[in-house]
């Protein structure tokens, strides 16, 4: 013995993935092709938008000699890489070796460069195989896009914690001399009539300074307190919230009789229920109806919130969850932009469309359950 330990390849399964692991995902795909006789190596290559560039998985049949470093350097080369084919078909390019079959398979372009799955075979292959690998290359681009989407979000969210720092640590400074005013006030007016006025000043901005920390720390993993909390109770007490707001406009709500249990941060949901609610029954018309509906599936529920405005512009849809953009005179134009990265770090989304009937229309979807 030469005292050398082989440990065995750890198996992959689909319960390993993930949106974050594109890696783990091209290598479960280029062991299922090894699978397919008479594929010798399967080689994928794809664009990691977090990394920024295009890597590879390499992965040979069992029991197979590895391919040469000169034919894995030619295949590397993309010098057989002529043009730009459609995405999805199977292509064969001549390697000038013997007894070797090369085929391509493009699953997306980007960045001007291609992404695709590539085999090395003993013999030609069959229909069969080639429609296995058409089938591998749906599911890679599907997932290229999934993973795509994750990157998106993942950057949305640490562009809004930025400005949600930025924006509460200026606010703090403000709130602390005003607040050093109001005690300084309270201490000068005890015998005064007016004292009870300076003390609800005083503690509504101790108030604000501790929503502003909320504020400030909302979204992040570790400060989520996510527990049981029912989907309908939840509206509700939001609608309670907005009552003045509604019996002002003569509006109404409307909401499902039914209900699901979500495990969600309480009062950062409300947050989000309370800002779209608010911007619904504002933009409605007098005696306008605002409805609320949900749809309850197995691991998501998908809410939908809609008013009788005007509808959203291609500006709106453009930039609505964008920091400082607002149509509400004095709105902060933060309250969506808090409400999208509140969603999406409850590993849900959230969207907004025109109806064709006329109004807008908010859209959440949140998991049932979470891994936080």
């Amino acid at each position: 013995m030469n005292g050398k330990i082989f440990l065995p390849k750890k198996e992959i399964t689909i319960h390993d993935l993930k949106p974050s692991n594109i890696q783990t995902y091209c290598q479960l795909q280029s062991e299922q092709l090894t699978n397919h006789c008479p594929i010798l190596l399967a080689r994928i290559v794809y664009y990691d938008c977090l990394a920024k560039k295009h890597q590879e998985v390499i992965n040979h049949a069992k029991n197979q000699k590895p391919l040469s470093r000169n034919n894995l350097a030619y295949l590397r080369s993309e010098s057989w890489l002529k043009d730009f084919p459609p995405v999805g078909q199977v292509y064969e390019f001549s390697m000038q070796y013997p007894n070797l079959f090369v085929y391509f398979c493009p699953t997306g372009y980007r960045n001007e460069k291609a992404e695709y799955i590539q085999i090395v075979a003993e013999q030609p292959i069959s229909q069969n195989v080639q429609e296995y690998i058409q089938q591998s290359a749906m599911l890679l681009s599907n997932y290229a896009d999934i993973y795509l989407d994750y990157g998106r979000q993942k950057s949305e969210i640490k562009l809004l914690e930025q400005v949600l720092h930025r924006v509460g640590h200026q606010l703090r400074s403000y709130l602390a001399l005003v607040g050093l005013y109001a005690h300084n006030l309270c201490f000068s007016l005890k015998q005064s009539p007016e004292y009870e006025q300076a003390t609800i000043i005083r503690d509504s901005i101790e108030d604000i300074d501790n929503n502003l920390t909320e504020l400030i720390n909302c979204g992040q993993g570790e400060k989520l307190k996510v527990t049981p909390q029912d989907l309908r109770n939840l509206v509700v007490e939001s609608i309670k919230t907005l009552q003045p707001l509604l019996d002002s406009k003569q509006a109404k709500i409307s909401i499902p009789e039914n209900s699901t249990t979500l495990l969600i941060d309480y009062l950062q949901v409300k947050q989000v229920f309370n800002n779209i609610l608010s911007n619904a029954v504002y933009f409605s018309p007098e005696s306008g109806t605002i409805t609320c509906s949900w749809q309850i599936f197995q691991t998501e529920v998908l809410i939908k919130i809609s008013d009788e405005g005007q509808g959203l512009s291609p500006e709106d849809m453009q930039k609505i969850f964008t920091p400082f953009y607002t149509r509400r005179p004095g709105g902060t134009g933060l309250g969506l932009t808090i409400a999208k990265k509140i969603i999406l770090d409850h590993h849900g989304n959230l969207w907004a469309q025109s109806v064709a009937e006329g109004g807008a229309q908010f859209c959440i979807i949140l998991p049932r359950t979470q891994n936080i």
